[in-house]
């Protein structure tokens, strides 16, 4: 049986592509993430729950800024209701940590809308839980805070 030489180099060269290689699977999952939730968000201005349905996890939950749990079921009516509606919803200042098959997402989402013929404006602090499937990831969980009103 022939022995097969790699020597210092050839594991080198071998550690730094498997380095390289996991570094642009990880730049793709950002990339991935970074998508749904912009689609999400879009889906939030255009009352769009097929969007939704379809990047929400069967069993999502959100805690909102007062505190209330919802579920998938919840967060789907609201949407088609329109109420409250959402003229601008979009995410910034995104930081995301990968853990394998999951990932966690915190930002800022600024909202303008209008709920219950009231005009607001209001800015929220969240942490988004990312479980990825074979067909993508899906948001399983949120947490958002009210930030404090800008002077």
């Amino acid at each position: 049986m022939r022995r097969m030489a790699w020597g210092r180099a050839g594991v080198l060269w071998g550690l730094l592509a498997m380095a390289v290689c996991a570094q642009a699977g990880e730049a793709e999952d950002r990339r991935d993430i970074l998508a749904v939730e912009a689609a999400l968000c879009r889906a939030f201005e255009d009352a769009d729950t097929k969007v939704l349905e379809r990047h929400l996890d069967p069993g999502f939950t959100l805690v909102d800024s007062r505190g209330v749990v919802t579920d998938r079921a919840a967060n789907l009516a609201e949407v088609a209701s329109r109420e409250p509606r959402y003229r601008v919803f979009r995410n910034q200042d995104q930081q995301i940590r990968l853990h394998g098959d999951a990932a966690i997402v915190i930002g800022v989402t600024h909202i303008e809308g209008d709920a219950q013929g009231q005009a607001f404006v209001a800015d929220f602090r969240f942490t988004d839980t990312w479980i990825r499937y074979p067909d993508g990831w899906k948001l399983a969980a949120s947490h958002a805070s009210r930030l404090p009103a800008s002077p």
